[in-house]
């Protein structure tokens, strides 16, 4: 077998990647198009623009004004910033003054934070004003501009070879490691890119987490081709959100999680109406969806991305069509800059047809771990046969006959959930750190499914008995949302296999969806639930059909009920339709239970309707 899958002879594709791009740091493709077309649209954020000419120009100053704070080259700046134009010119501002960027979740947890910063060895922090006060962080800050720097001395200290981005993961050792990823990887992942169509003419829509690897695609990939960044000003978009974002903006091209995308294939959303290419990854694409949304929108170009942030984002791509639609999705040939190897555990070549784990190589590898030798030597190693560099991903395929692979799942127990990478380890550890657990096991109910969820087991410590729903509370001090069990049961002992290991199988049988105390099974010296009112039944009636389950009570919670953000974005969406009330995520999850959320509800009603007999008064013959 050959063990290094051909990339496919495309003709519609077939335009070679400039040499330069791999020797290329990201500051020269924006200085590119600024020197040709100046004037071309480059960023959109809500009402503010900016060309390539003047985003360049605030890319300098604003690495003139880091370096006259002493910023040189090779320093990790973190960057904590709400998702705006102003990312864009702080990372470009950032690496023309040679500096390496480390991104910041606003959201994550304080000594998540601070735990990256310290294992990236991040020299300043620089960020809004507002969120670098909230955050007080150990070390030296350094607030952003309110509005872009005009002057300043062009400087140009980026480097090819150099880190752009160090990117964190899940860890297994309880802490996130932080990936070092090079300027010239990401700019041959962006330019000309073979496994999208990506043109100066189109708007790339700009809402993943930036510290989400995705989000140097829809970044770079814009701007690298002279194309329009189009910023998602609503930190925690609804499924509405996004499709008027799309749709007012004109957006064309566009990446979704894989969780999202079949939420977004569900309602059959008008945002795919507008767009003409969008990229899908971080799990497996279910066939269904896509054959949804091809029937519906026959224009569009779906594309299945595969790729570790080991390997810059995307390794392999396929563009979805009907015909794959009657199976299991493939995740496709090898893109620009990667090879793809299906190896043994020795990394010998299995036989045609046969599983085995994928090696990725290529030059857009990353350069490793920060800070973590021992682990960068085990995961990125010298192929056997002396075929360079490669990334283990732990990640099972087989080829199919025509160089097409296919994926099958890990051989770890590292798992995907709503398109998050988590090492189940890593939500361990926080479980035994606290003192009144002894052990703890975590797995995923519906792994593969957009209902997937992820569940935890504990074994309580000597003592009184915690419970789950104040042990999950703790952790959302400590761990990011995704990290977060959506259910926590406490067990007398965990099940062991013969071999004496977790029996993970019996524990994920035992975590049933939809949680049994909502299905009805509640315990029989509870007493009945008191009838709910019309308003109550409405909501628990639109829970039910997100939720899949009878919800029947207005003390019912939407996370202990198997709920999570995605399924969050599908009751927004169906309060919206069937209530005619808009709700955002943070309304959402501020009335967790029934009664809460109809109260809201109906708190909404009354001030969308306020209007009709202003100043009325209460014995009135006005109808």
């Amino acid at each position: 077998m050959t063990t290094t899958i051909p990339q496919p002879a495309d003709p519609a594709h077939d335009t070679p990647v400039p040499s330069q791009a791999r020797a290329t740091a990201l500051p020269a493709l924006v200085a590119r198009h600024a020197e040709l077309t100046p004037d071309a649209l480059a960023v959109v954020d809500g009402d503010t623009t900016l060309t390539y000419g003047r985003l360049l120009q605030a890319g300098r100053a604003l690495a003139a004004h880091l370096r006259a704070h002493e910023v040189a080259r090779g320093d990790r700046v973190a960057l904590l910033t709400a998702r705006s134009s102003r990312t864009v010119v702080a990372q470009l501002g950032l690496w023309l003054a040679g500096a390496v960027c480390v991104p910041l979740d606003p959201a994550q947890p304080r000594p998540r934070t601070e735990a990256m910063i310290a294992d990236a060895e991040v020299t300043l922090t620089l960020g809004d004003a507002k969120m670098l006060d909230a955050a007080a962080l150990h070390g030296p800050v350094l607030a952003l501009p309110e509005e872009p720097l005009t002057t300043g001395r062009p400087v140009d200290e980026s480097d090819p070879d150099s880190p752009a981005f160090i990117m964190f993961t899940s860890g297994s050792t309880g802490r996130p490691k932080g990936v070092l990823v090079p300027h010239r990887a990401i700019a041959e992942l962006v330019t000309a890119p073979d496994y999208v169509t990506l043109t100066g003419r189109d708007r790339v829509l700009f809402h993943s987490p930036m510290t989400f690897d995705a989000s140097t695609f829809e970044v770079w990939g814009a701007l690298a081709g002279g194309a329009a960044v189009v910023v998602c000003t609503e930190q925690r978009p609804s499924l509405e959100d996004l499709a008027r974002h799309v749709e007012r903006h004109g957006v064309t091209v566009a990446f979704f999680t894989t969780a999202l995308f079949h939420q977004l294939a569900a309602r059959r959303s008008r945002v795919f109406a507008q767009l003409r290419s969008v990229v899908v990854g971080g799990e497996a694409m279910a066939a269904a969806p896509a054959r949804e949304v091809l029937t519906a929108f026959p224009w569009l170009e779906l594309v299945n991305g595969y790729g570790p942030t080991e390997t810059t984002t995307f390794a392999t791509a396929h563009r979805v069509t009907a015909q794959d639609c009657e199976g299991p999705i493939p995740i496709g040939r090898p893109i620009s800059g990667a090879t793809a190897h299906v190896l043994d555990a020795d990394g010998h070549p299995v036989a045609d047809g046969d599983r085995g784990e994928l090696w990725i190589g290529g030059s857009r590898l990353a350069d490793g771990y920060t800070g973590l030798p021992a682990l960068t030597a085990e995961r990125f190693v010298e192929h056997p046969a002396g075929g360079g560099r490669l990334y283990r991903t732990g990640d099972i395929v087989s080829l199919r006959p025509d160089g097409i692979l296919r994926f099958h799942g890990r051989n770890d127990d590292q798992v995907k959930v709503r398109g998050f990478r988590i090492e189940p380890a890593e939500v361990e550890h926080a479980f035994r750190e606290q003192p009144d657990v002894a052990d703890a096991a975590v797995t995923v109910d519906g792994a593969g499914t957009p209902e997937a969820r992820l569940v935890a087991f504990v074994v309580a410590a000597p003592g009184p008995v915690p419970q789950g729903a104040v042990l999950r509370e703790r952790l959302t001090a400590v761990l990011s949302a995704h990290l977060v069990p959506d259910t926590v049961t406490v067990l007398e002992r965990l099940p062991l296999t013969p071999a004496g290991k977790v029996d993970r199988r019996a524990l994920t049988a035992r975590a049933v969806t939809p949680h049994a105390h909502a299905a009805g099974h509640r315990p029989a010296d509870e007493p009945a639930a008191a009838p709910m009112t019309p308003l109550e039944q409405a909501v628990a009636e639109v829970w039910s059909q997100a939720l899949g389950i009878e919800v029947t009570r207005a003390a019912d919670e939407f996370l202990l009920l198997g709920g999570h953000s995605l399924l969050a974005l599908a009751v927004t969406d169906d309060l919206r339709e069937q209530l005619g009330v808009e709700l955002s995520l943070a309304e959402f999850f501020a009335a967790p239970t029934v009664a809460a959320q109809a109260a809201l509800v109906e708190s909404a009603l009354l001030a969308a309707h306020a209007d009709l007999h202003p100043e009325t008064p209460e014995h009135s013959d006005v109808h």
